[in-house]
């Protein structure tokens, strides 16, 4: 694992502020000014993002160290609609390409590291329009990406797609690791675990069986 998320994380340092090379076509043109990220958990089994960095098809590479933090309400399974966390510093200008993250299970009382890598059927979802329940006669644009994060470091990845149920972007490649395959996630939290868990996830999880779901 560690040979692939070490060269993604140099390339995340060095592009930072600064264009890579990039293989965009010209059809993938936006039509939006942003698009944004939320995380969604599972009911009552918290985690805390720490650290993101997005490597875009530009090629420019942006670190977010204020991240808006998940919310979630799924039970047993995650929902077909999910409830998820506030997007006000979770935005981004251009489609991306790879998204790397720090986040803390709670539940787990783990680090994990998790790296995303994005393909073009993301991006074809991201900009091609859907009729809009709100507005009759208009098109709106799947613009929110929602990132599940569950126990034993599961990470899942939707887009929102509203009056509709999310759509799962199962061509995402996913890549979590933990411990001593840390690299850019190293010494990086923002939890305590030695002080437990809370009563309300006590409350959860008490006669129920790890990891609370199929998740």
């Amino acid at each position: 694992m560690r040979l692939i998320t070490r060269p993604i994380q140099l390339l995340l340092l060095v592009c930072t502020a600064t264009a890579c090379t990039s293989n965009k076509p010209d059809s993938y043109k936006t039509p939006w000014e942003r698009w944004y990220f939320a995380f969604t958990t599972p009911k009552s089994l918290p985690a805390q993002v720490t650290l993101l960095r997005l490597l875009d098809i530009d090629g420019y590479a942006t670190t977010y160290r204020t991240i808006d933090q998940p919310r979630g309400i799924s039970t047993g399974r995650w929902s077909e609609k999910n409830s998820a966390g506030n997007t006000q510093f979770n935005q981004a200008e251009r489609l991306p390409q790879i998204m790397i993250f720090c986040w803390d299970s709670i539940i787990d009382k783990k680090i994990y590291q998790s790296t995303l890598f994005f393909t073009q059927d993301t991006w074809k979802k991201m900009i091609s329009p859907y009729p809009d329940v709100l507005k009759p006669g208009k098109n709106a644009y799947r613009q929110t990406m929602l990132i599940g994060l569950a126990p034993e470091g599961k990470v899942r990845v939707w887009l929102r797609q509203y009056g509709h149920s999310d759509i799962p972007l199962i061509e995402t490649e996913i890549i979590t690791v933990s411990g001593k395959e840390l690299d850019m996630c190293k010494g990086v939290t923002g939890s305590n675990f030695s002080y437990g868990y809370s009563n309300e996830t006590k409350a959860f999880i008490l006669n129920k069986k790890y990891p609370y779901g199929s998740w």
